[in-house]
């Protein structure tokens, strides 16, 4: 029995070892970024005329404001081309009213709903780009809200010509209801703060649908948007075909606002797994360790192992306390900036914690995804099929 004690308490002590260890370099990731000098765009009149592609599926809360928001650009020449795939959508009715409020932008607007693959936004944006008539592409999601500098920013990286590709994170802001709230603290702080770890340890693979720009050369280099028409995470895919063209992808300082709405629980659990298995697919071997990045519940199961035997030693109690002080600065950090009361949601962070553990198990038993109310089996390539 005395083996068995020692060596849970081994066990118990290099969970805490790992929880705080995967906290401390995440908030000092997420540090390290904020603290980042944007590049210098260069004068306006230099930036290349520019095409946004704004695929629509659906009139989600906020819709006109984000797509206003794409419309009031300080940029010399641009142009937006707004896609759906129903003529009853009610996303049509705000691009026509953005139509009439800024008469003097050139906006395309698309309704075709002609299929090219199973996965629905890209076929919609192969529909919209015959409309595109300039040679730099930005592709953003409908949910994203930004500045008046966002294309200015984000264009910049591709007049250099080893940039192949330009992406954003992005900030969930949440919508009133708790779902909501939970889903966005699944991104600020866990995804969004994974993809700048991995960012600062070197890896520039990321690519995020919100914002994915890139030069239309590069884009028929690759095979087109069709090269991508199957493709659970088009932009994941794209990111690929970029990298093996030898281009880099470039993660943008601008951070994209992107309302999260989950009206429900069930919402809420059929994207988050959606999501969680995405990652499956595309990270099978490390996904099965995942749990490790679980930094809170880690620490609890650490201490608890820790004290099988007798008290938790002082080491033992410093490593929990470190990996809790670390959670709580990644909770409240992406708030210091922002307009929601700084302690409104931290009742919340322990079920934030304990959902994506059940999250993440849950994924390893389903092969099939829900999206806009269609099922989908994906394979271990990441392509859909549609069921």
């Amino acid at each position: 029995m005395p083996l068995i004690h020692t060596l849970t308490t081994i066990v118990g002590l290099a969970s805490l070892g790992v929880a705080a260890g995967y906290s401390v370099l995440n908030i000092v990731a997420v540090l390290v970024w904020r603290t980042r000098n944007a590049p210098r765009a260069p004068s306006l009149p230099l930036l290349p005329p520019v095409t946004v592609l704004k695929p629509l599926c659906g009139a989600e809360p906020g819709l006109y404001e984000h797509l206003r928001s794409f419309c009031r650009q300080d940029y010399p020449d641009f142009q937006i081309v707004f896609g759906v795939r129903d003529p009853s959508d009610p996303a049509c009715e705000v691009v026509r009213r953005l139509m009439a409020e800024f008469p003097s932008l050139p906006i395309e607007f698309v309704i075709n709903p002609q299929q090219h693959g199973s996965n629905c936004k890209t076929s919609n944006l192969i529909n919209m780009f015959a409309r595109a008539r300039h040679d730099m592409l930005v592709m953003a999601d409908s949910d994203a809200f930004v500045g008046p500098d966002y294309l200015a920013n984000v264009t910049a990286p591709l007049l250099d010509p080893g940039v192949g590709l330009v992406t954003c994170i992005c900030r969930g802001a949440p919508t009133r209801p708790v779902w909501s709230r939970l889903g966005a603290m699944y991104i600020n702080e866990w995804y969004m703060p994974s993809v700048l770890l991995a960012w600062v340890f070197g890896h520039h693979g990321y690519a995020s649908g919100q914002t994915l720009c890139l030069r239309r050369d590069t884009l028929l280099a690759l095979g087109g948007l069709r090269a991508i028409a199957h493709h659970l995470a088009e932009d994941y895919r794209l990111g690929e075909l970029v990298r093996g063209m030898g281009l880099r992808i470039v993660l943008s300082p601008y951070v994209i606002d992107g309302e999260h709405h989950e009206p429900d629980l069930a919402s809420l659990i059929r994207h988050e797994l959606r999501w969680m298995s995405t990652i499956r697919v595309l990270r099978p071997r490390s996904f099965r360790w995942m749990f490790l990045t679980f930094s809170l519940p880690l620490a609890a199961i650490g201490i608890t192992l820790a004290s099988v035997e007798a008290s938790p030693s002082t080491g033992a109690w410093l490593l929990f306390a470190a990996a809790v002080v670390a959670r709580l600065a990644l909770h409240f950090v992406h708030r210091l900036q922002g307009n929601r009361p700084l302690l409104s949601d931290l009742w919340l962070l322990p079920s934030r914690d304990l959902l994506i553990c059940w999250v993440w198990w849950r994924s390893f038993f389903i092969s099939r995804v829900t999206w806009r109310g269609n099922e989908f089996d994906v394979d271990a390539d990441g392509v859909m099929r549609r069921l």
